[in-house]
């Protein structure tokens, strides 16, 4: 059973969803994967692997079955056309762009919803205590700001320690300076809980800026599988940076404005 943000269990995606591959290392195992849409193919067959505490970043252009994917992990694509194999742990969490806060229970309720057992509310405490809303455990979801909204639903998320967090662009709707606020806080949760993550997004550098390997989705297949290897740093301004965000950009189909320095030669 797979487990959504406010801790409800979700039957799991048909036809055939393993809960554990014989390699422990490998937290995601997909094969063959397909899904259609009114006689329209979303998934192609598709394989994926994903490593435990990997953070991979999934680009595409809207249409090209991201967020089909996610609801194929989470468990949540129910009567639905489609086959292949899905394995993935029992442990998931969703963030998705809606923090998808009940406004009728307060910050601390909404992080605790669902989970049972002494010792709750405290780690929900703990976990506000970690995105940065210590103190904020009685406030409404109303009462709180969007960037802090998406924390609590990222707390809300973590606090369930789930080998699988699955991220459905859990930043789009957020100003610039709180999305690069909110870029910082999800590499230091991620460090400190170890999830393996699947971030959809449509943005090149915030894929680039998180993940250690970027996926570009292209008619329903994996187009490109880019690792992100910055020895020196994910420095917007560098010459290795702006070479990878040019090739992403090519697999999507833009052409990137060549603005990054070229590395000079003594």
């Amino acid at each position: 059973m797979a487990t959504h943000p406010g801790g409800l269990s979700a039957p799991a995606a048909a036809p055939a969803r393993a809960t554990d591959g014989e390699d422990h290392d490998t937290v995601v195992r997909i094969r063959d994967l397909t899904r259609s849409f009114g006689g329209r193919d979303i998934l192609d067959h598709l394989d994926l692997d994903l490593a435990d505490n990997e953070f991979v970043a999934l680009l595409g252009r809207s249409g090209s079955g991201k967020s089909t994917l996610l609801r194929a992990l989470a468990g949540l694509d129910h009567d639905v056309a489609g086959g292949g194999e899905v394995g993935a742990p029992a442990e998931i969490s969703v963030v998705f762009q809606d923090a998808r806060l009940l406004p009728w229970k307060r910050v601390l309720d909404n992080v605790v919803l669902g989970l049972g057992g002494p010792g709750a509310r405290a780690r929900g405490s703990a976990a506000l205590a970690e995105v940065g809303l210590e103190g904020r455990e009685s406030a409404w979801p109303v009462e709180l700001s969007g960037g802090e909204q998406q924390r609590v639903s990222l707390a809300r998320s973590l606090v369930r320690e789930p080998r699988l967090l699955l991220a459905d662009e859990p930043f789009g709707a957020l100003d610039a300076l709180t999305r690069l606020r909110m870029h910082t806080l999800l590499r230091r949760l991620c460090a400190r809980h170890r999830p393996a993550v699947l971030l959809v997004t449509h943005d090149v550098d915030e894929a680039i800026v998180l993940a250690d390997r970027v996926l570009v989705l292209d008619h329903g297949r994996i187009a490109a599988d880019v690792p992100v290897d910055l020895p020196q740093g994910r420095h917007h301004d560098s010459a290795a940076y702006g070479r990878l965000r040019t090739d992403l950009l090519a697999h999507l189909g833009v052409e990137a404005d060549r603005t990054a320095p070229e590395e000079t030669t003594a």
